[in-house]
């Protein structure tokens, strides 16, 4: 085996390319099939599915048992299970032409197929809104990485904390703070929860990527090209995988984070 020549990835991407060929991987990424299954269920006939079914199992992604079954190899599964990846970035093809990825570490770029059962949140105000919901949602805890902070959000998480709710966040060094918000901070009691540890929080140099989560919901919100969180589009998602990499995401950040400073916040 370590004697042939490597193959090459475009080898790969050329077995990938073919619709039928896809559509297979993923009908046997469920479970096994026969050959003419996989034909009736993808509307394609005998002699196209048998061809197809053979360069796959050339390719190494398909195998046949003993039975006559047609099924995944390990690296066939492997394969399949990072096709979500690229069909996230190509179903968002417009959004990620507009946005960057960029500041992710590495390890959250190939997790991105995590994001993909989520909706599109269009505006400001409708993003809001959602924000504030999911606050009043959370049973449990809010966490969340913010560059920016509403007036009216302050209250609402302040009501929730008073229900028992843990709230854990994170602001940049340059994070834009509303007018009033020491007058309301001292009103509520914010030093007070603090010390209760009610309330944690921790700051970063610089919030390029947004998210805002509870114990079922989570929202992200991707940085434009000169690296500004966008307000105005946000993906929302009570899918487990999307909420497991939000959670990952704020502990890698809460982990590099250093103690909070209120003198480096900007009022607006």
């Amino acid at each position: 085996m370590h004697n042939n020549p490597p193959e090459k990835t475009e080898s790969l991407f050329f077995e990938l390319a073919g619709d039928l060929r896809l559509s297979m991987l993923l009908k046997l990424s469920k479970h096994k099939y026969r050959l003419s299954q996989l034909s009736t269920e993808l509307d394609a006939t005998m002699q196209e599915a048998h061809r197809n079914i053979i360069r796959l199992v050339e390719s190494g992604l398909v195998f046949k048992d003993g039975e006559g079954d047609l099924g995944l190899t390990s690296y066939g599964k492997s394969i399949v299970f990072l096709i979500p990846g690229y069909e996230f970035l190509l179903q968002n093809k417009q959004y990620f032409i507009e946005h960057s990825i960029e500041e992710l570490p590495l390890k959250f770029i190939q997790r991105i197929g995590s994001l993909q059962n989520s909706e599109i949140v269009f505006g400001v105000m409708a993003n809001l809104q959602r924000w504030k919901t999911l606050y009043w949602n959370s049973k449990v805890y809010i966490k969340e990485i913010m560059s920016q902070v509403p007036l009216d959000l302050i209250e609402t998480v302040s009501n929730k904390i008073q229900t028992g709710i843990k709230f854990s966040y994170i602001f940049s060094k340059d994070t834009i703070i509303p007018k009033g918000r020491a007058e309301l901070l001292q009103k509520i009691g914010w030093v007070n929860q603090i010390s209760k540890g009610m309330v944690e929080r921790k700051m970063i140099n610089k919030v390029s990527i947004m998210t805002i989560f509870n114990e079922q919901e989570a929202c992200l919100l991707f940085p434009n090209l000169k690296g500004e969180p966008d307000l105005n589009i946000m993906f929302y998602s009570q899918d487990q995988n999307f909420h497991e990499w939000c959670i990952d995401f704020f502990n890698y950040q809460w982990e590099i984070a250093g103690p909070f400073d209120d003198q480096k916040l900007n009022e607006t």
